[in-house]
């Protein structure tokens, strides 16, 4: 498939530089398409280019991955990643926003949203309100000293990790599809063309940083987040896949904690599902945000 092509933007967050990149069409009302976690804007493009007709679509990396800055001290806390969202939308300067938000994405969004209710118009959460409730469980019954422990171990060995580096683009492909099985092969193409750059040494390696992968040892308590999802006003649309490692918030209980929230479920579909049912979600999504 052949895009128009967005055009790429910068803006700073706490002294960062982050991408987004931008389908124009700007005289149309906004929308923001958040990507997840060692992922990239540009897996958007397939959404986009179904909505940018009628939407002024707009598509950041998140820091630490595609083509934003890597965070020098690898501040990939929850609260640095929903500063930026709301650096984004003050650097915009629109005073209200549509926003779809996927995995760590949504999780980010869906924060920005119970902070801000009146600056969002409606929001879609695809997999994205974080740990389920028995993760939660599991790390709180872990003494704090032994999390934090736990957490300067990591973080050194992130410091110490190379990152992998693949021989060819057409080796991390292969990747990207034995992570993925859901893809087909034009998609896993592109997401690893658009997430994956080249070293001098001619070699390809992702372009999300490794520090990614270690979680701080302490976020906002339940009781906080609970309080910024029952602040959410807007209407509020959530998709799950029966194949994914994420649980339905309708079957574990957290869906009690939204105002406006609903649930659609895909029969054989994982974690994104977006690009597992495409036309279906392009669909589900075009209803819900008219």
């Amino acid at each position: 498939m052949q895009f128009p092509g967005p055009t790429s933007h910068s803006f700073i967050s706490q002294r960062l530089r982050l991408n987004y990149v931008d389908w124009g069409n700007r005289e149309a009302p906004p929308l923001i398409l958040q990507h997840g976690g060692r992922d990239h804007a540009r897996s958007w493009d397939w959404v986009a280019n179904e909505l940018r007709h009628d939407w002024h679509v707009i598509c950041p990396d998140l820091r630490g991955h595609g083509d934003s800055a890597w965070s020098p001290e690898g501040n990939y806390t929850l609260q640095a990643l929903v500063y930026d969202f709301a650096q984004l939308v003050h650097s915009l300067g629109y005073p209200q926003v549509t926003i779809i938000g996927h995995s760590l994405g949504g999780n980010v969004t869906t924060q920005f949203t119970g902070l801000y209710p009146d600056m969002v118009r409606k929001l879609v959460n695809i997999e994205g309100l974080g740990p389920t409730t028995t993760l939660l469980d599991e790390r709180d019954a872990i003494p704090l000293p032994e999390r934090l422990r736990d957490w300067i171990d990591k973080k050194r060995a992130a410091a110490g990790r190379m990152p992998r580096r693949y021989p060819t683009l057409e080796a991390a492909y292969a990747r990207m599809k034995e992570e993925n099985g859901f893809l087909s092969d034009e998609q896993a193409r592109h997401l690893t063309i658009h997430g994956a750059s080249r070293n001098e040494d001619g070699t390809w390696s992702w372009k999300f940083d490794n520090y990614l992968n270690v979680w701080p040892p302490i976020e906002l308590p339940r009781e906080g987040l609970h309080q910024l999802w029952h602040a959410i006003t807007c209407p509020l649309l959530m998709f799950y896949g029966t194949e994914s490692f994420a649980t339905n918030p309708e079957k574990d209980g957290r869906i009690a904690h939204f105002r406006t929230a609903r649930v659609i479920e895909y029969e054989n579909a994982g974690h994104w599902l977006h690009h597992d049912q495409f036309e279906r979600f392009v669909a589900d999504v075009q209803a819900f945000l008219a």
